[in-house]
């Protein structure tokens, strides 16, 4: 089982043996889960054993060992960027497929045995979808990569593979890793999704939108990396969510503005009334007034450009009943059909939470301040996830932990409340 330390550690001390028995039993789905993120730090020092062995020359950096205890002992992250350096010993360490098969087994067994302490324990879910970003190196090129991780994945029943496409990919590799996503779910092989990853201060996003349209289309599900600093910027969560993604990542700085224009969400705290063919828009109360207004105008200046009287005629009809009435009438409709077809654009992705890591990470200051709680308010859809359990040294027992934990240590959910939450990411899984 995973090293787990800190609030996520706190909040499962906190828990009775029953509450730590139920969230044992829930069934559950790690639906965000990255493999080179996720290696046990046993099978790391296994690896670096066995290149030492293997290479007279080693091309690890001398410090290898010391980057792992680092990771171990928990490494103190300023800002999200400190994150991504921290993985080039552990890509050296899985350069090879006899090495990348051994971690990615060690991965799934963590995910999906029993702990070796427990063999008739619970494992950390009942479904895991790993992902990983295809690397092309010495010793494999990116399709070795997919199979070399398709191969140990598929010896589990209940475990997927999603291909990460990264940032700073250039278009000719964002082009091979989605071909051969397609191109092997088409053999039959367990590959059932596609997720834009990587700094997401880096890359631009529009280069990537025909091949993840390609994907889609191919039936893979989509999931991104969205909103994940505050110096993402509005336009890129819109032009990322006009992609349609089945689910998001982390979704912190998602703005309000935002999620009103996309999800089917409505705000607990200021309702706006249902819209109906009888929604009064020209009352000064409604929300949509000042609209109604706009569209009134225009309306009564269509009717007096068809009309066939004079220009001075023409000036007058505005104050006549039957002409007032008929550019309210169009009006109404112009904006009940406009809400009807924003309500059918609108949906209800589910956002892949990951508390430790945004904690970690700075992204969020506190479990109090966490985006979660929108969510929560409004009934989204959400799965709880680890992200990366090495470098946040969690699990994703100990995730639920902070949903079941009283404050402050948690979100002081009810055990009803924790298990919805859990079939909510059961029910987001990708088809295979």
């Amino acid at each position: 089982m995973p090293i787990v330390a800190g609030l996520a550690a706190k909040a499962l001390d906190s828990l009775s043996s029953e509450d730590i028995s139920f969230l044992q039993d829930l069934p559950k789905a790690e639906l965000h889960a990255h493999l080179n993120g996720s290696i046990p730090v046993a099978t790391l020092l296994e690896l670096v054993n066995a290149h030492s062995t293997h290479n007279s020359e080693s091309d690890l950096a001398p410090d290898i060992l010391t980057r792992i205890e680092n990771l171990e002992s928990g490494v103190p992250l300023a800002d999200i960027s400190d994150f991504f350096p921290l993985f080039g010993a552990i890509y050296a360490l899985t350069s090879t497929p006899d090495a990348l098969a051994t971690a990615t087994r060690a991965v799934l067994e963590d995910f999906l045995c029993p702990p070796p302490q427990n063999p008739n324990g619970a494992p950390q879910c009942q479904y895991l979808e790993l992902r990983t970003t295809p690397r092309s190196t010495q010793y494999m090129s990116r399709r070795k990569y997919l199979t070399t991780v398709l191969s140990e994945i598929e010896k589990f029943s209940n475990a997927a593979l999603i291909v990460c496409i990264d940032r700073r990919m250039s278009v000719s590799d964002v082009i091979e890793c989605v071909d051969l996503a397609i191109e092997l779910r088409g053999q039959g092989r367990r590959v059932v999704g596609l997720d834009l990853c990587g700094d997401p201060n880096k890359g631009d996003i529009e280069l990537f939108k025909p091949h993840f349209s390609k994907g889609k289309a191919a039936g893979l599900g989509v999931t991104l990396h969205i909103a994940e600093t505050n110096s993402n910027t509005v336009s890129e969560s819109i032009a990322l969510l006009n992609w349609r993604p089945d689910r998001l990542g982390h979704a912190t700085f998602l703005s309000d503005d935002v999620k009103s224009q996309f999800f089917a969400d409505i705000p607990q705290s200021e309702a706006a009334p249902a819209t109906s063919a009888s929604t009064d828009y020209s009352s000064s109360d409604h929300p949509l007034h000042a609209e109604f207004m706009t569209e009134y105008s225009l309306q009564l200046a269509r009717i007096q450009r068809k009309s066939t009287v004079d220009a001075e005629g023409r000036a007058m009809l505005s104050s006549h009943l039957d002409v007032d009435k008929g550019a309210r009438r169009a009006a109404q409709k112009a904006l009940y059909e406009r809400e009807k077809e924003v309500s059918r654009s609108r949906y209800k992705p589910c956002i892949e939470i990951c508390l430790t890591s945004n904690l970690l990470c700075k992204t969020v200051s506190s479990l109090d301040t966490h985006h979660i709680r929108y969510y929560l308010k409004n009934d989204h859809p959400v799965a709880i996830c680890t992200d990366d359990t090495l470098p946040f040294r969690t699990s994703l027992i100990a995730e639920y932990a902070l949903l079941l934990a009283e404050r402050p240590l948690g979100l002081g959910l009810s055990r009803a409340e924790v298990a919805r939450l859990a079939q909510m990411a059961m029910d987001a899984r990708f088809r295979a």
